[in-house]
Formats: C-alpha cells, sequence, structure tokens
C-alpha cells in the first residue's frame, strides 16, 4: 500500500527584522502535527532569504510544495516591506500550488508563542513596539472548549499609556514593555511578562492550522497585508503643508 502524503501547511512571517519560515505536518492522520522552522536575523533583505528557508524546511520534513494544503503568511500589523514580502510570497506560492491563503495576526502568533511557553497563560495581551513612539496591541482568549483562540480586541495602534488593562489576570507579551518601561502602563498589572514572545513562523504555523482546520482560509488573491497603521510617512503636500502652519510668514517658492 502506498504510504499516505501527509497533510502540511506553510509558515511566512517577514514582519520585523527575521525571516521567520515553516511548515506544519501530519506523518499519518492522528499523529502530533510536527513543525520545523527556520528564523534568522536578515534585516532588510528577508525576500532573498524566504523561498531558501522554504526549500530547507520541506528538505527537512521530507516533503515537497505540492504536499502542502495552504500557506498561512503574518498578515500584520509590522514592518510595512516585511508585511508585503510574506504576503506577495505566500500568494505567489498559493496561486501556483492551486491552494488557499491563511492570513495570521502577527500578535496572534505572539500569544501562541507566550502561551508555548507558560501552559497556564489564557488571557494574553500583546504589545509589540510598533515605532514612532507608537504600540501595536490586541487582546486574546485562550478557550479550552474551542481548543482554539478568541479575539477579545483586534489588533490597534496606541500610545503607550493608552493601551487598556484586561478586567481578569493576563499575560504581557512582545517587546513593548523593553522598549517603553514605566511608558507602558498596562506592564504593571500583568501577571507574567514575556518580552521574548515576538513573532514567529513556528507559532504561526500552529495558529494557522487552527484557522485552516476551523475553515477560516482563502483563494490566493485575498492575501492581502493589515497595516494597522495607515501611513508611515507624510507625503510631499502634507509636510508642506505642515511646515507652512510652522513657519505662515515663509514664502513658498523660498
Amino acid at each position: 500500500m502506498a504510504a499516505m502524503i501527509p497533510k502540511a501547511l506553510l509558515a511566512l512571517d517577514t514582519s520585523t527584522d527575521f525571516c521567520s519560515v515553516a511548515v506544519l505536518y501530519l506523518k499519518h492522520a492522528s499523529s502530533v502535527p510536527c513543525v520545523i522552522s527556520r528564523h534568522e536575523y536578515t534585516g532588510p533583505v528577508s525576500g532573498i532569504r524566504v523561498l531558501p528557508a522554504v526549500r530547507e524546511v520541506l528538505g527537512e520534513a521530507k516533503l515537497v510544495l505540492a504536499d502542502c494544503e495552504a500557506v498561512a503568511f503574518g498578515a500584520g500589523p509590522g514592518s510595512f516591506t516585511g508585511l508585503r514580502i510574506a504576503a506577495g510570497v505566500s500568494q505567489g506560492l498559493a496561486f501556483g500550488l492551486g491552494i488557499p491563503v491563511v492570513p495570521i495576526c502577527t500578535l496572534l502568533a505572539c500569544a501562541e508563542r507566550a502561551r508555548e511557553s507558560d501552559s497556564d497563560a489564557r488571557r494574553l495581551l500583546v504589545a509589540l513596539d510598533a515605532r514612532m513612539g507608537g504600540v501595536y496591541w490586541a487582546d486574546f482568549v485562550w478557550d479550552d472548549v474551542l481548543d482554539d483562540w478568541r479575539v477579545y480586541h483586534p489588533a490597534a495602534l496606541s500610545a503607550p499609556d493608552s493601551v487598556p488593562v484586561p478586567d481578569e489576570p493576563f499575560t504581557l507579551a512582545g517587546n513593548a514593555s523593553s522598549v517603553f518601561g514605566d511608558a507602558l502602563c498596562v506592564a504593571t498589572r500583568a501577571r507574567v511578562i514575556d518580552s521574548y514572545a515576538m513573532p514567529h513562523a513556528h507559532s504561526l504555523a500552529i495558529v494557522g492550522w487552527y484557522a485552516f482546520m476551523a475553515g477560516r482560509s482563502f483563494p490566493a488573491r485575498l492575501a492581502i497585508p493589515e497595516y494597522v497603521r495607515d501611513t508611515v510617512a507624510k507625503t510631499i503636500s502634507e509636510r508642506a503643508m505642515e511646515f507652512a502652519i510652522k513657519d505662515p510668514c515663509r514664502k513658498s517658492n523660498e
């Protein structure tokens, strides 16, 4: 009898300065999922490393791309360029294979990573440095009955002192507490702080598998980043208007 081709899900995240790639697969229908990952600091050149890393994790798992039934990717929030890389590569692979994509909130991947370190964690507030003095945050609850995550508050952008405190004991995940210190007021109320729970393809693959098995996958054409912050740079006209407000007496042609 021919061996059963394992179910597999590929996961990509380039929302930070790391290129993170993983494959989650089942050796047989009743097995516990196995995850193989690569997580490397690449700075702004993640796009060069993604596909080689895909080949490496598949090779280590003794799989080929055709074994993958979906591609999960870190949809955001995060680096604008990085989010586009993950979405674009995921879309290209999914189109080529004729399989769906599974967009995953990068903050949810952080929550899963924190829960992997602390099995008692149920309420997870994730807060990441969004640069420019802001914090990306979201609030999640692990549901033991559903064996899946519930979103208490979706991803948002706030000042460090404006992130709301959950109404029950919670774990604070992400690097915002390390970056902002006492300015992140919510940190003083956390039962546990896990500043190392950052976006990682290993955790993203697990969350992606939950979503895929629950039917939360989409056609490849819908591989679209979720930026949360709409603008990271002012246009020329916006900068000119701001300058004019600061110095209304200065001539525009100077």
